[in-house]
Formats: C-alpha cells, sequence, structure tokens
C-alpha cells in the first residue's frame, strides 16, 4: 500500500494563493485548482509551513475581510 503522498520524507509542497488571499499546501505536481495561483515555488513541508506560521494570516477570505 502507498503512503500518503502528504506524509513523505522527501514530498515538495508550493505554496498556493487564491483570489481570496487564502493560502493552501499542494503536493508538487497536483493540479491548481481554478481562481488559484503558486505564491511560493515547491519546498519541503516545513519550509513551506514557515511564513504561515510566523504570521497567523486570518483565514478568512478577502472579500469578507474588507467588507468589514
Amino acid at each position: 500500500m502507498a503512503g500518503n503522498p502528504f506524509e513523505g520524507d522527501g514530498a515538495q509542497y508550493p505554496v498556493l494563493m487564491s483570489d481570496g488571499e487564502q493560502h493552501s499546501l499542494r503536493v508538487a505536481g497536483s493540479d491548481i485548482p481554478a481562481d488559484w495561483g503558486v505564491a511560493q515555488e515547491a519546498s519541503s513541508r516545513a519550509d513551506s509551513l514557515a511564513p504561515g506560521e510566523r504570521c497567523r494570516p486570518v483565514m478568512r477570505p478577502a472579500s469578507l475581510i474588507s467588507g468589514s
């Protein structure tokens, strides 16, 4: 049985950002959903998570933040 690609030691993860400024990790080579783009090129899981861990951005889409 194959392991989970999100837990592989050698896996690479680009950081994606939606049009609403939400962030997500994807395994490198995965399809990028519509309305999402690459915010940070693929690197290790720890390196991809580090910026978000430091700043803890708001989880709401930008459209909800600007409407507040």
